[in-house]
């Protein structure tokens, strides 16, 4: 059976048997309750990705998952026997916060190294499709970490889990149907908070879980240094990674070559992280009172974004429409508040600060009305104000102080006679409906003053996103499944 050129394959019999057996665990019998949509076939671009990258289909592959960029990557093993990155997924929603799990309806999504068997796959997910990460292994066992069937899933619903869209979990299932029925017996999910570079080390150093992290870093540095899967073990209360030699796991030590090839690469790191921090690299929220995240090209879908670097200019843009939106680079030069339009879009406001390496802060449109639009801008803490409607909410209370000094500076109405008070009076009267009816006209204009003050009030009662932090949404408008974006 040709595999390869074109992929337009149909399940044989025998093909399906195989498959529903590795991946259910059924008995013959059970086949007919298998979903189709368990057994869909790789979409063509993915089947031409995989040879153009040296790759079979049926070579082993292996998942990371990154909670703050929001994004899910499968690597697969190329003609070198190498693992090497196929495609990266954004995630539809991830639940909790940065961190491990610890216990049972805390909503954490989990964090560590798992091993996903046939038996762990779910063809008949009340989620679409799924596939279940095994917590507790071995290492939240040790520290008495509680909580089940914690997934990656389809429906873009998450509590305690990573959820993706549907088409995108056909896929990534399909990738690992095919590993499994071309022999490979597991394979590895590396749940991780973040890349583990030296940036995002120094970025989140004051979190209570950077010791834990530095454990997992030890992991992800093995597998970047070596592009093999690494092996895990749980020696006591810690994970170790890659003893193949001597009595191989706890008793075992970790092959010489790989282990200086790791030891320069954290030697690097640690210099980079200690520069960074000697700079005054700003650190992030701990505690953001929100829970879990959505990558930016979702919270997109339901009303334009730009997107924002460290200096507050836009980056890039997210044009929403048929599928997932486009993503349209911008010029440095250009900046938000001077900019009155971008793209043909109204205004936009910064709202939350960037990773200092990539543009991910997100600016919303001030002007317009959607519902979307004003249930998105209550999903986000405003880090920074915009300048325009601060100014001409300033030059509205000049005017007005100036009229109040000139008031004063007039006779006393006693003073004059009665006829002329009354003339005065008179022409006084449309003057100040005049000025009472000028000074709303200007402060509640659609994006200026208005929308300046309400932010205003909402970052006076909410916490505030710190510098170099990503935008994270509501826990109140958590359960919202997002079914238009499946």
């Amino acid at each position: 059976m040709n595999r390869h050129a074109g992929y337009v394959r149909t399940l044989t019999a025998s093909a399906a048997i195989a498959i529903a057996v590795a991946l259910a665990g059924c008995q013959t019998n059970e086949l007919a309750q298998i979903p189709g949509r368990a057994m869909q076939p790789l979409p063509r671009e993915t089947v031409a990705l995989i040879e153009k990258k040296n790759m079979t289909l049926e070579a082993p592959v292996l998942v990371r998952i990154y909670k703050e960029e929001s994004e899910l990557e499968v690597w697969k093993q190329d003609n070198s026997g190498r693992f090497a990155r196929l495609k990266t997924y954004p995630i539809c929603r991830w639940s909790g916060a940065l961190g491990p799990k610890k216990k049972q309806g805390d909503r954490q999504a989990p964090e560590g190294f798992y091993t996903i068997t046939p038996g762990q796959m779910n063809p008949k997910s009340n989620y679409y499709l799924a596939f279940n990460l095994g917590f507790p292994n071995a290492y939240d066992r040790a520290h008495g970490y509680s909580g089940a069937f914690l997934m990656v899933h389809g429906d873009c619903s998450s509590s305690g889990c990573y959820s993706m869209t549907d088409e995108q979990m056909a896929e990534i299932y399909a990738l690992a149907r095919e590993a499994f029925l071309g022999g490979q017996k597991s394979f590895q999910v590396q749940a991780l908070p973040f890349r583990m570079t030296a940036l995002n080390m120094a970025r989140h150093r004051n979190n209570p879980s950077m010791a834990f992290w530095r454990m997992l870093k030890e992991g992800t540095d093995q597998f970047e240094v070596t592009r093999q899967e690494p092996r895990v073990d749980v020696c006591g209360s810690h994970y170790a990674f890659g003893r193949t030699e001597g009595a191989g796991g706890c008793a075992g030590r970790v092959p010489y070559a790989i282990e200086a090839a790791v030891r320069a690469k954290q030697d690097e790191d640690n210099r980079t992280f200690a520069a960074l921090v000697n700079r005054g690299m700003p650190t992030v929220a701990v505690n953001t009172g929100s829970d879990g995240g959505m990558h930016p090209i979702f919270v997109a879908q339901l009303q334009p974004h730009t997107l924002i670097d460290t200096t507050g200019r836009p980056a890039a843009y997210t044009k929403p429409g048929s599928g997932l939106p486009k993503l349209v680079r911008l010029p440095r030069a250009l900046d938000p508040d001077t900019t009155s339009s971008i793209g043909g879009y109204p205004r936009l406001t910064q709202i939350a600060s960037a990773d200092p390496s990539s543009p991910v802060g997100v600016a919303q449109s001030t002007q317009g009305g959607s519902s979307s639009g004003n249930f998105f801008s209550r999903l986000f803490h405003s880090s920074r104000q915009p300048s325009e409607p601060a100014k001409r909410e300033k030059e509205a209370a000049k005017k007005e102080s100036s009229r109040t000094a000139a008031a004063k500076r007039r006779p006393h109405p006693r003073s004059r006679p009665q006829t002329s008070v009354a003339k005065a009076d008179t022409k006084a009267a449309p003057a100040r409906r005049s000025a009472n009816a000028e000074a709303p006209a200007k402060t509640e204009l659609p994006g200026t003053a208005t929308a300046y003050a309400s932010t205003t009030r909402s970052a006076a009662t909410t916490p505030q996103t710190m510098s170099g932090a990503r935008p994270v949404l509501s826990s109140s408008n958590f359960d919202n499944r997002w079914g238009g974006l499946r």
